[in-house]
């Protein structure tokens, strides 16, 4: 096997075949089956026999066992009676998720107070009392009066050196730098703008009017542009496709709109000039051209593509907008309603414990299996 180890793996030696195969009369059975596991382990390696193999389970993927057709026809009447029931379920589970959204324009209301006291607190409009700063850390729990106290003065001790700052100072932008999602959209110029941002509120759509929510940025006044609030408005429906009932799947967003920036004056960080040369192709003089194109900003965030009424999109917005659906739902389900523990990373050190966990388990798994191919008498290391 050593040989057959240094051969090029694209391709098996005829000979090496017959070798394994050729078995002499007074081999054991054992060893036998020893030889046919090697030389099943060397095919395996061959990234020819892979693909071929990997090709042909792709293939099996999804494919019908061909048990529908062979079904007798009453009985096949039979399913598409079950399949209509089916279609029923679809429908009702579309009005309760309309019921579920009715529930959470609800308690949104119910939420609303605290987040407005949470907004005070993080534009210093609302100081809050000693009692309500209580809060006691799972740390501070094993520490000693005297080392609680001896804490408290230092701590006294660096506020009093430094300037005491007004409010909870770039909440919002923190959070948006300590969440993936939304830091991969952020661009070093939207970092001073978004040190404006107040408060991001959710607003439902009301019962009588088509199921939507819509997210809004607040801003105290600025350099950058003269709006208070920004808008985004994600349109949603849930009722079951006519054609493909069977694909409903809860409430998805049909589109979404933005609202209009009103830049200052040279503080449009969505666009950016460039200075371009063009050669005249006839006298072959060269000149310096300036060009307004886009630029990479959060605030693109604002002006997604339109979807048309056929609901027709090529790849590049249809992309746009799915990465941009998953960012509405993210901000409403989980930035708004925890914003604090994003700007602590409390929320993603869960994140992170629960990911790990997962990464652990695959490791023990993976120790295991190494285990137990050290202990195989045949095993032979990977050279």
């Amino acid at each position: 096997m050593a040989d057959m180890d240094n051969k090029d793996q694209t391709e098996l030696d005829p000979a090496d075949v017959e070798d394994v195969e050729d078995v002499d009369d007074e081999e054991t059975g054992e060893d036998v089956n020893t030889k046919a596991c090697q030389l099943t382990v060397q095919m395996m390696r061959n990234p020819q026999v892979l693909a071929a193999l990997q090709e042909r389970l792709d293939g099996l993927v999804g494919s019908p066992s061909g048990y529908m057709e062979s079904l007798p026809k009453v009985v096949k009447r039979r399913v598409n009676a079950l399949k209509n029931l089916q279609v029923k379920c679809a429908h009702i589970e579309a009005k309760f998720y309309e019921e579920v959204h009715e529930l959470e324009r609800k308690y949104a209301a119910l939420y609303q107070p605290l987040f407005e006291k949470r907004s005070d607190i993080i534009k210093a409009a609302y100081e809050p009392t000693d009692e309500e700063c209580e809060w006691k850390a799972d740390e501070e729990e094993e520490l000693t009066e005297d080392m609680k106290e001896k804490a408290k003065v230092e701590e006294e001790k660096k506020d009093e050196e430094k300037e005491d700052p007004r409010g909870v100072p770039d909440f919002w932008l923190t959070v948006f730098k300590n969440v993936d999602l939304l830091s991969d959209m952020l661009q070093e110029h939207d970092e001073p703008i978004l040190k404006h941002l107040q408060d991001i509120k959710v607003k439902f759509s009301d019962p009588d009017q088509p199921m939507s929510f819509t997210l809004e940025f607040y801003f105290e006044p600025n350099d950058f542009f003269t709006n208070r609030m920004l808008t985004k408005t994600y349109k949603m429906r849930s009722e079951p496709d006519e054609a493909d009932p069977f694909s409903f799947d809860g409430p998805e967003i049909m589109g979404c709109t933005g609202c209009q920036i009103d830049w200052t004056k040279g503080k449009n960080v969505t666009l950016k000039t460039i200075k371009k040369k063009q050669k005249h192709k006839g006298r072959g003089t060269v000149r310096t051209v300036t060009k307004t194109v886009p630029n990479d900003s959060f605030f693109n965030f604002f002006s997604p593509p339109e979807v048309p009424e056929n609901g027709e999109l090529d790849e590049d917005s249809e992309a746009v907008l799915a990465a941009d659906f998953e960012i509405g739902h993210f901000i409403r389900e989980r930035i708004v309603p925890r914003a604090v523990l994003y700007f602590t990373g409390e929320a993603i050190e869960d994140d992170d414990d629960d990911y790990d966990e997962e990464g652990e388990e695959a490791d023990d798994e993976e120790g295991e299996e190494e285990a137990d191919e050290e202990n195989d008498p045949d095993y032979e290391p990977k050279v």
